[in-house]
């Protein structure tokens, strides 16, 4: 198998083992700042471990230190946002990061904006709002809107963590490990905890396949995964996620919800694909 087909795979499986966050995040009966930092503290060890395997050096650059607590930030509002919201309206929120690359590009380093950069982000924005047509309950708005934060940290960390490589990539996503366990610990005393089989399990999977082993997947095939494949890859996350949940848990998102789902994943889709096809047609 060839280096960009190994990593087509890879990219596959990391989208599979994040989909499942949303099943197990709604079995476990903790707050989200609680789940996020047991998460997260799983996963770091997965990731510590790996990172002893290749020996590489833990490098905590000003880089690796600002793409990691973004990167933490992105577990904290994920997670909280899966417990105030659908897990269909939290992941498909979060996949709005790309056209917040695209307005901090413009705000921040005074990069032009496409037509068809311009046509996404009110695409995008439209969709957003038929989310917020739906169960107008103080939970479900604070959920949305704590979704969309996520994907505005998220871009922040795409924009920083993609000029890092090998050792210092890991150990930026380390750190953001660290920085969510840290950040969620106080909330883990903040109650009592159930600490049945059913929580304590669904932790482990989570920390272990949707957090860890994926981050390691994700590190790895990004050198060689092309960039059509991984924007294709990359919608297959928030299309499973809400189909698992809703044959594991019953949860269904409202109908407004569903429409906005269909304008965002499809608009990024479109966009992220005659992106990568005329970044082929300049190289070739």
């Amino acid at each position: 198998m060839s280096k960009e087909n190994k990593a087509i795979v890879e990219m596959l499986s990391c989208a599979a083992l994040w989909s499942i966050a949303g099943i197990f995040i709604k079995l476990i009966p903790w707050n989200g700042f609680a789940v996020a930092s047991m998460r997260s503290l799983v996963a770091g060890c997965v990731i510590a471990l790996y990172m002893g395997m290749k020996r590489f050096r833990f490098i905590p650059s000003r880089q690796a230190l600002v793409a990691g607590v973004l990167e933490g930030c992105v577990y904290l509002c994920f997670v909280c946002a899966n417990k105030l919201t659908t897990a269909a309206n939290a992941i498909v929120l979060q996949f709005c990061s790309p056209v917040f690359i695209v307005i901090f590009s413009a705000l921040f380093l005074r990069e032009k904006i496409k037509r068809r950069d311009a046509a996404v982000v009110l695409f995008t924005l439209a969709g957003i709002t038929l989310f917020f047509l739906d169960r107008i309950e103080g939970g479900y708005v604070l959920g949305n809107c704590v979704a969309i934060l996520a994907g505005m940290v998220m871009a922040g960390m795409f924009m920083t963590i993609g000029k890092l490589g090998g050792a210092e990539r890991f150990s930026a996503v380390l750190i953001g490990q660290i920085f969510a366990f840290l950040v969620g610990l106080p909330f883990c005393f903040a109650r009592s905890m159930e600490f049945s089989a059913v929580p304590v399990l669904s932790v482990l999977i989570l920390g272990v396949f949707q957090l860890g082993i994926s981050y390691i997947l994700y590190a790895k095939s990004a050198d060689y995964c092309p960039p059509l494949a991984c924007c294709l890859l990359g919608a297959l996350e928030p299309l499973l996620n809400p189909v698992w949940v809703f044959l594991f848990n019953g949860e269904r998102p409202g109908p407004f919800a569903l429409i906005g789902a269909v304008v965002v994943i499809g608009a990024i889709t479109v966009w992220c694909v005659a992106g990568a096809k005329d970044k082929e047609t300049e190289h070739a």
